[in-house]
């Protein structure tokens, strides 16, 4: 009778142990990497409307100010010269 009553136990602190190793392991790694990979997708599905709805503007004056606009709001240097969207250059001290 004993035994029976000490085996019950262990399945039981077994079962706990290792929902808290399955726990542990969700909370850890997969769940951090999970939400990372959707605000990949999330960003590139944000980044195709963004290109498509400027490629729609009828006008290239428009096309010109929303993505100096875009370049800017992203901590860019957009150069009117070019059209281009670069890297901020590093600040000296800073």
């Amino acid at each position: 009778m004993f035994s029976r009553i000490s085996l019950a136990a262990g399945a039981i602190a077994g079962g706990f142990v290792v929902l808290l190793v399955t726990q542990g392991v969700n909370a850890l790694w997969i769940i951090p990497g999970v939400r990372e990979e959707g605000r990949k997708l999330e960003r590139a599905e944000l980044e195709a409307a963004t290109t498509k709805a400027i490629g729609e503007l009828a006008n290239e004056a428009d096309q010109a100010r929303v993505n100096r606009r875009l370049c800017i709001e992203r901590g860019r240097v957009y150069l009117n010269s070019s059209g281009k969207c670069v890297e901020r250059p590093p600040q000296p001290g800073g």
